[in-house]
């Protein structure tokens, strides 16, 4: 079964309102992540497995990606299990990812 999933679906995915503001910035993410098409469906089970967690998907404010990022309060073990899921999850689906320097966040660059 092939999915496609729309701008407006995803924004409902990751729980953002639809709007011009939040329609213009999803496309702007989906045409400049690599492959984003093929991959965008693995999207939807990834944010339900880091909610267990305390991670999440988000839209990214300074750069045209979307970002992976666990609640920077979570302690040892869920920093250490989100790092896992999200690496598994990468190599799975061969993603390229850009780890934030000192903070649980990724931006997904797109697909290899």
């Amino acid at each position: 079964m092939h999915i496609d999933l729309t701008p407006e679906a995803i924004l409902a995915q990751l729980g953002y309102p639809q709007n011009n503001h939040t329609l213009e910035q999803i496309s702007k993410i989906i045409s400049n992540t690599k492959n984003f098409e093929h991959f965008s469906k693995h999207l939807l089970s990834l944010q339900d497995a880091l909610a267990v967690e305390k991670g999440y998907i988000a839209m990214s404010n300074s750069e045209n990606y979307l970002k992976i990022k666990c609640d920077e309060d979570s302690n040892a073990d869920n920093l250490s299990a989100f790092a896992e899921l999200v690496d598994h999850w990468s190599k799975k689906y061969k993603i390229a990812l850009k780890k934030v320097e000192n903070k649980p966040t990724y931006y997904i660059l797109g697909q290899l």
